[in-house]
């Protein structure tokens, strides 16, 4: 497995994992605690994009970058890179008024992974900011257990069902409380296996 090229000059990815934890989620603080959270576009590729540069900058030179390479995790292949831009104008246009919207919206920008690194975690924060608006809600991530969502995930692309319903039981209206977002960040990194930092103590 080679590892990503990164910013850092780093060659070992157990290293690359730890720093780029660390890095990442110390900006994912920042973007909360500046305010700068509230500037990012509501719903779009384009605010996805802004999530996903402010948090992996420091680390990727192709932060906040479409890829262009074919991806896959186990035996699910993501949008292929020849129909991704098209996928990209599609799903911005799906509409977001109600939950389930905006859950089939989640679903969809997953299936095209826009990003080479980082699309899990980038992707809940612009669905909660997407759900905040809408509806009002947010997810207590908290909720919510790794092994449930991961299988949910992969089987959202046949069916939603699942997945709508392990986020319709973890919905919560504390919508502006800063410990429920950090905390929230911690999870969903711990869903990609990164744990080794918890974001308060960064």
């Amino acid at each position: 497995m080679t590892v990503l090229k990164n910013k850092l000059g780093i060659t070992n990815q157990v290293e690359l994992n730890r720093e780029e934890e660390r890095l990442s989620k110390t900006n994912a603080k920042r973007l909360y605690d500046s305010g700068d959270i509230s500037k990012i576009e509501v719903g779009t590729f384009e605010g996805l994009k802004q999530i996903h540069h402010y948090l992996f900058n420091d680390i990727y030179e192709f932060a906040g970058a479409i890829r262009d390479v074919n991806i896959s995790k186990g035996n699910f292949r993501f949008a292929p890179l020849m129909y991704l831009e098209q996928s990209l104008i599609y799903i911005d246009k799906m509409p977001q008024t109600t939950f389930d919207e905006t859950i089939e919206k989640y679903v969809e920008m997953n299936i095209a992974h826009p990003f080479r690194e980082g699309n899990g975690r980038a992707s809940r924060i612009w669905l909660d900011l997407i759900l905040k608006k809408e509806i009002k809600n947010v997810i207590d991530w908290d909720l919510i257990d790794k092994n449930d969502y991961l299988s949910a995930m992969e089987r959202s692309p046949v069916n939603d069902l699942e997945i709508k319903t392990l986020f319709k039981n973890a919905l919560t209206d504390k919508i502006n409380e800063r410990e429920l977002f950090m905390k929230g960040i911690d999870v969903s990194y711990y869903y990609e296996n990164y744990s080794e930092f918890k974001i308060e103590e960064l």
